[in-house]
């Protein structure tokens, strides 16, 4: 009887115990998971900052992407107009160009045009007396000593002013030409009225002015008279030859360029960027 409890009591503390290591287990293994579930939480946590920390990298790269578009948005604005304003200037200055080729093409032919009658007034005089060309855009009529002048004098010869009137007829029907007169001598002194060949080549150019403009009523305003001495030489001076060419009385005609001046100093006044 005594073996008989004794082993009931046995069998009703062993089940105390395992009823009682049940709870445990279940609870260290719920704490267990619960703590899991905190580690798993916290690295959760932390993934979520570290996203949106990339996420407000990102929008702040986003927002500095977008300041640089709007930056070359106004530059490309800025270039944009710049382009208008070059095109435009481009247009201008073409345009400006087409006028001053055309106003030189005029001037051009008014030169030949010039010469052709020139040529035409003169005709009966010989290469040795007189020229008539073009150079440097103006019509040169080149009249020698033996034509003009006696050798020293200022005093125009009478075949000299009848080349003079035939000169001053065409310039008379052709206000729109501008006159030069220019006096040279050779480089040998001269010697008895005049002081030197500074002298003598205005007086021969003064001469020239007054004939044309008290004899033949050529327009004053339209002239200018000066002397170079033998400064401006055509041929050499070591020879009689070359001297004879350099002792010259050269009338330089030409066409009024007041279009012409008037169109470049627009040009020079255009702003340039």
């Amino acid at each position: 009887m005594k073996s008989i409890l004794n082993s009931t009591i046995f069998v009703l503390a062993s089940s105390l115990i395992l009823i009682g290591c049940v709870p445990a287990r279940k609870l260290k293994a719920s704490e267990s998971a619960l703590q899991s579930a905190r580690n798993d939480s916290a690295a959760l946590a932390g993934k979520v900052a570290d996203l949106q920390s990339t996420v407000g990298q990102l929008k702040q790269q986003i927002g500095d992407l977008n300041g640089k578009v709007g930056d070359l948005t106004n530059k490309t604005g800025e270039l944009s107009t710049d382009a208008a304003n070059k095109q435009s200037q481009l247009v201008a200055q073409r345009k400006r160009l087409e006028q001053l080729q055309a106003l030189m093409d005029r001037q051009k032919n008014a030169t030949r045009e010039i010469r052709k009658k020139m040529s035409d007034a003169l005709v009966g005089f010989n290469s040795n007396e007189l020229t008539v060309a073009i150079k440097n855009g103006k019509v040169y009529v080149s009249l020698q000593e033996n034509l003009l002048f006696p050798s020293g004098s200022a005093v125009v010869n009478p075949k000299g002013k009848d080349a003079l009137a035939k000169l001053a007829a065409v310039l008379n029907t052709n206000p729109e030409i501008t006159v030069d007169i220019e006096g040279h001598t050779d480089s040998i002194p001269i010697r008895g009225r005049y002081q030197d060949n500074w002298d003598l080549s205005t007086a021969r150019a003064n001469s020239i002015v007054r004939i044309l403009t008290k004899d033949y009523q050529v327009d004053p305003v339209r002239i200018i008279a000066s002397g170079h001495s033998s400064y401006d030489p055509v041929q050499t001076n070591s020879t009689a030859d070359g001297r004879a060419l350099n002792r010259r009385t050269e009338i330089i005609l030409s066409p009024k360029l007041d279009e012409l001046f008037k169109l470049l100093e627009t040009s020079d006044d255009t702003p340039t960027n």
